[in-house]
């Protein structure tokens, strides 16, 4: 694509980061603030970058992308086991790049664990086969569920920030707990940022945030994500042991193979989704240096252009 005549930025420019619960705005936020300020976008949904999972991640459209240069999305097939180190190494790369080419990189994404760990020093400690094949063993006979409510018995904090479906990030934190002795939580120090940042949170009522989560999957559905999950599945998508467990993949996997009707799995999706949102609005209140701005301001755009100008300053 063509880029937009590049604009010559101070040197000390802050990357700025869009965070915040799903369907609350974030990615319409970036793109119209990276086209005002030479920007591109590095994501950082956790699902985004698999390729093929474009209707039920809300991926970036095609359009989006012409208008303005998108890193993190559709990087990986889906079965390929992305770390959250692997993801933090590939995300700093292009904010690097980004910033060697004079423009500012607009990190934007809802996955908590995912922003911190490509903005601030967050180090993960490394893993101990004989430990993780146990824990492996034992979530294939028990399940997720059983698994989560150990987890919940040992570090609370941490299960309440993991989805009981998610198996891969459950073991992990079992394996982490195991190896050092500490609550997995725990191992989230308090945070030091690696780049200078403003962070901007999409403030949005909960009551509106779950009617836009609804009209999401709805439109979700309309678009044809039944096929798009069909089709993923004829090339494995089941056998994946991450994006089979994504929000709406899971329930529409459960649907063709006949445990789910349509409608229960659209339903399952919708509630899903409310729940993640809830987690993600706890994660990011946590951090004191998001500045939270109502979703539907008519000056949003006009009061992140004053953060990052104020920034700035001399």
């Amino acid at each position: 694509m063509t880029l937009p005549a590049v604009v010559t930025l101070p040197a000390a420019v802050p990357l700025l980061a869009i965070v915040g619960p799903t369907a609350s705005g974030k990615s319409t936020l970036a793109v119209a603030v990276a086209e005002q300020r030479a920007g591109e976008i590095v994501g950082t949904d956790s699902m985004q970058v698999y390729r093929g999972m474009t209707i039920g991640t809300a991926a970036p459209t095609a359009e989006d992308r012409s208008r303005v240069p998108h890193h993190m999305v559709e990087v990986w097939d889906p079965d390929h086991l992305v770390t959250v180190a692997e993801f933090q190494a590939h995300a700093r790369e292009a904010i690097d790049e980004i910033h060697e080419r004079g423009r500012l990189p607009v990190v934007v994404g809802g996955s908590g664990l995912y922003v911190s760990a490509v903005l601030d020093d967050l180090r993960f400690p490394g893993t101990d086969p004989a430990i993780r094949a146990d824990l492996e063993a034992e979530l294939a006979e028990l399940g997720s569920d059983a698994m989560h409510r150990r987890l919940a018995d040992v570090d609370p904090a941490a299960a309440q920030e993991i989805l009981p479906s998610n198996g891969r990030r459950i073991v992990r934190a079992l394996e982490v707990i195991a190896m050092t002795g500490q609550p997995f939580a725990a191992r989230l120090p308090a945070p030091v940022e690696v780049y200078p940042s403003i962070r901007v949170g999409l403030d949005i009522e909960r009551s509106r945030l779950d009617e836009r989560i609804a009209e999401r999957v709805e439109g979700m559905w309309e678009e044809g994500f039944v096929d798009e999950v069909r089709g993923l599945a004829s090339r494995g998508l089941s056998a994946t042991p991450t994006a089979s467990r994504a929000l709406g993949y899971q329930q529409v996997l459960a649907c063709l193979a006949g445990d789910l009707t349509e409608t229960q799995a659209r339903e399952e999706t919708i509630a899903a989704t409310r729940r993640f949102a809830r987690r993600q609005q706890r994660w990011f209140r946590r951090d004191e240096r998001i500045t939270w701005l109502p979703y539907d301001s008519s000056s949003l755009l006009d009061d992140v252009r004053a953060l990052l100008d104020g920034s700035t300053e001399t």
